[in-house]
């Protein structure tokens, strides 16, 4: 106990055991980082996959959002799991079943295996993270929490950016299976060492003989109604723009079913005995804006960590590994500002940080819209990471916002449902990038299209550069200036994706824009304690 006193300024057992908890700290973020890096590690491999295992490129991205969507659904069943059967042996199984998913996943011989393994990889990771900020919480004090959850920051918000350039890397020097492969070393050193040095604490230990005394049950109910809405949505989210939303019949069933959970499970939530979900919680001012201003942090950071690299691709022909590491270094900047977020939430108001967190974001998003075709590399990583400047001053500060004012039996509940904002925010964000993508690129095509005509002079110009251009390389003079046609409609088509993309990055700019107000409206916090209300016992 004297080392941990010594080297985390506390005295109390809880999940330590005696460990030093800095090393309890470490070893939760390893097993956490491994979980969220999974959410983006196979956005730049997309293509690999789709090619390896001969289906379309819309068919391989359900890879990314099954894994968001079952990791949402679990998070809001892991605070009561792990209060009946034990928050370590919970821990522990979720670690042991996403390792070998993860090595399932790399071993998978079609679509639908793929699909059916990063369900249950989504499923197992989805209880760690909010267990690992109970651990956490239980680990260190009040006055040391602060920097244990910049530590535990650093794994939650760099890991979305280390994944395309691991997974970028991987794909072109070995392949799309190594992605899922490398889980399987670091998951199986992860539960050796949490196996080792992570203990119950002694209040939980109580916790759960009580509960069990007074024979308190799951909602299941509750979770399959929860779990319904979840799922519905993300089916109209992701298949949406592929089936031509409300013209076709299946986004229409899929729409309907997820409204009529909502509107069941809401009074079945509000008047169940031990619900899944405390809805209560999201009609408070404090934590329902604090949700959703996560909601719109995930969105942003996930639609942007797929979308750069799928820019780069696509219209600057970048490798894999390329794409990825234009988006390292705002993954260095995310990093060492966890650790300055940390210092200064102890300072200055978590509404403050939280609201000029969005308008960096902001900014970085404006930056993004002055793409071209001759930008450089050097463009990408210095937007990415203005961005990573201001994601910290989101992170971290809203453990403090949203914890504010809750009881100690109410934290499990908000943590799990600040990361359930996180992973669902992430799907629409990319669902609302994917839509705009695809209609404004076809509404600048048209408008493009009206001035490629014969009358046009700067087009009749063209065509003939591009045909003299042709006919100096010994093409015939038909074959040219068909060349040309072709040659003039691939620049129109390149344009209107740029143009695209930029009302992409317009959109995310309003999104985190739009989150401000929301972020001043949030309650004052007793600084001298924040971190106090973090997820423990």
């Amino acid at each position: 106990m004297a080392a941990a006193t010594a080297a985390g300024g506390t005295a109390k057992s809880g999940s330590t055991g005696g460990t030093n908890p800095w090393l309890i700290a470490l070893v939760v973020s390893i097993a956490t980082f491994m979980e969220v890096l999974d959410t983006t590690i196979a956005n730049v491999a997309l293509r690999y996959i789709s090619g390896g295992l001969a289906v379309s490129s819309d068919e391989a991205s359900w890879v990314v959002t099954t894994y968001l969507v079952s990791n949402a659904i679990v998070l809001v069943a892991s605070s009561f799991i792990a209060k009946r059967y034990g928050r370590r042996l919970f821990y522990l199984v979720c670690l042991a079943t996403f390792t070998t998913a993860s090595i399932l996943c790399g071993l998978a011989w079609n679509l639908e295996s793929l699909l059916v393994f990063r369900m249950i990889q989504g499923f197992a990771g989805g209880g760690m993270v909010p267990i690992s900020q109970s651990i956490l919480a239980d680990s260190f004090p009040p006055a040391k929490r602060g920097q244990a959850f910049a530590l535990f920051g650093v794994a939650v918000v760099v890991a979305p950016v280390v994944g395309p350039t691991l997974g970028g890397w991987l794909s072109d020097n070995f392949s799309w299976h190594w992605c899922f492969l490398i889980n399987g070393p670091v998951g199986v050193l992860a539960f050796v060492l949490v196996y080792l040095l992570v203990k119950e604490p002694e209040s939980l230990k109580k916790e759960r003989a009580a509960m069990k005394q007074h024979g308190v049950r799951f909602d299941i109910i509750g979770f399959l109604l929860v779990a319904t809405f979840l799922g519905a949505l993300e089916l109209v989210l992701d298949r949406g723009q592929t089936e031509d939303w409300f013209g076709s019949n299946f986004i229409i069933i899929a729409t309907t079913i997820c409204v009529l959970a909502l509107f069941i499970a809401i009074p079945w939530l509000l008047s169940a005995d031990n619900p899944v979900v405390d809805v209560r919680l999201l009609a408070s001012r404090q934590f329902g804006a604090c949700f959703v201003v996560m909601l719109a942090t995930g969105a942003i950071l996930i639609a942007t960590t797929q979308f750069i690299p799928q820019v780069l691709q696509e219209n600057f022909g970048y490798t894999a590994t390329w794409a990825g590491l234009a988006l390292s270094p705002g993954g260095l900047v995310t990093m060492a500002m966890m650790f300055v977020a940390g210092r200064i939430t102890g300072i200055v108001q978590p509404k403050y940080l939280i609201a000029i967190g969005c308008a960096i974001i902001a900014v970085a998003m404006w930056d993004m819209t002055r793409l071209y075709a001759d930008l450089n590399f050097g463009f990408f990583a210095w937007s990415r990471m203005i961005l990573g400047l201001g994601l910290p001053l989101i992170f971290i500060p809203i453990t403090s916002a949203s914890y504010d004012g809750l009881r100690p039996d109410q934290t499990d509940q908000a943590s799990a449902l600040i990361n359930a904002a996180r992973n669902t925010g992430g799907s629409i964000g990319v669902s609302i990038a994917s839509n705009v993508l695809a209609h404004r690129e076809q509404w600048h095509q048209s408008r493009l299209v009206e001035h490629v005509i014969p009358s046009n002079p700067s087009y009749d110009q063209t065509l003939q550069t591009w045909t003299q251009y042709f006919l100096q390389r010994g093409v015939g003079e038909g074959d040219a200036q068909r060349q040309a046609i072709a040659a003039i409609g691939q620049q129109v088509a390149e344009q209107a994706s740029y143009l695209a993309y930029i009302d992409v990055f317009y959109t995310l700019a309003m999104i985190s824009l739009a989150v401000i107000p929301l972020a001043l409206i949030l309650r004052r916090v007793d600084l001298g304690h924040q971190g106090a209300g973090a997820p423990g016992h």
